[in-house]
């Protein structure tokens, strides 16, 4: 009796286990199934899975179907396949980009392990943050191009240092004088920019105020945007910021010295020649 119950049960796991197997092999056979075909180019139920799994990971103001994303799917295929016939892939703009996503592809697959191993702790980022606060500063603004004429740099500088001379002699008069000659956005409100993180100033602007007291003004500044007159209004102590914040930053600089390496060991493996005298 208990030898016929024992084979009874090896029946059943060996059924169990058929099943299973049967499953499986539906389920592969499902998802090599062709859904639909456009131009002689199958689309199989596996694809259609993948692609309608990942449009339901972004919100949408329009319902996800099978059916929309199948036609997207669709679109895609008859768009590339249009594009072919026109040779597109020739084009010097879109081989352009072709070169870009081939370019960061290749970074990301060289350099995804390495970035991953990456960690930033609340000292790094509070010791950063020592170095490099977050200030509310208001400016004046006298605007000039990146690349500016002779004449337009020099007036610009001329109109600072003017300025500059009446704020040294009367600091009181900085909403006036902002508000009069700041080409900025922010002269009605006498140039006030708000609180804003060391990484998102322009890097002369920032050394300008690093270190400088509330109410410290700064004599004249360049920077791509122009010449600023630089006001100190606060200084943000650690514990008012986000945290996550700065450590964001520290893993930034993190990651920018990973890439600096990596783009050092490419260019020693390739035949370089500068010609200096262009870069002044």
């Amino acid at each position: 009796m208990k030898k016929l119950n024992f084979l009874a049960l090896i029946a059943l796991m060996s059924m169990s286990a058929w099943a299973q197997e049967k499953e499986q092999a539906k389920a592969t056979d499902n998802a090599t199934a062709v859904v639909a075909t456009v131009n002689g180019v199958n689309i199989t139920k596996g694809q259609l899975d993948q692609a309608f799994e990942q449009n339901m990971m972004f919100v949408s103001n329009k319902r996800v179907t099978k059916e929309k994303v199948l036609n997207d799917i669709l679109n895609r295929e008859i768009g590339i396949a249009n594009a072919k016939k026109e040779n597109l892939q020739n084009d010097p703009i879109v081989k352009t980009k072709m070169e870009d996503v081939l370019y960061h592809a290749k970074i990301s697959k060289d350099l995804e392990k390495a970035l991953q191993k990456i960690t930033v702790t609340d000292k790094e980022a509070q010791d950063y943050y020592a170095k490099n606060k977050e200030y509310r500063t208001a400016h004046i603004l006298f605007r000039m191009r990146a690349v500016p004429e002779k004449e337009e740099g020099e007036e610009a500088i001329k109109k600072a240092l003017e300025v500059y001379k009446q704020l040294q002699a009367k600091p009181q008069q900085w909403p006036e004088l902002a508000n009069k000659y700041s080409q900025s956005s922010t002269a009605p409100s006498g140039g006030d920019m708000g609180f804003v993180p060391a990484f998102q100033y322009a890097p002369e602007y920032y050394k300008a105020i690093n270190g400088k007291p509330v109410g410290h003004i700064t004599p004249p500044v360049r920077t791509q945007f122009g010449i600023h007159i630089v006001k100190v209004l606060g200084i943000k102590e650690w514990k008012d910021v986000d945290p996550a914040i700065y450590k964001k930053a520290v893993y930034d600089l993190k990651r920018d010295r990973v890439l600096e390496d990596y783009f050092a060991q490419n260019r020693k493996s390739a035949q370089i020649k500068i010609n200096k005298e262009f870069l002044n």
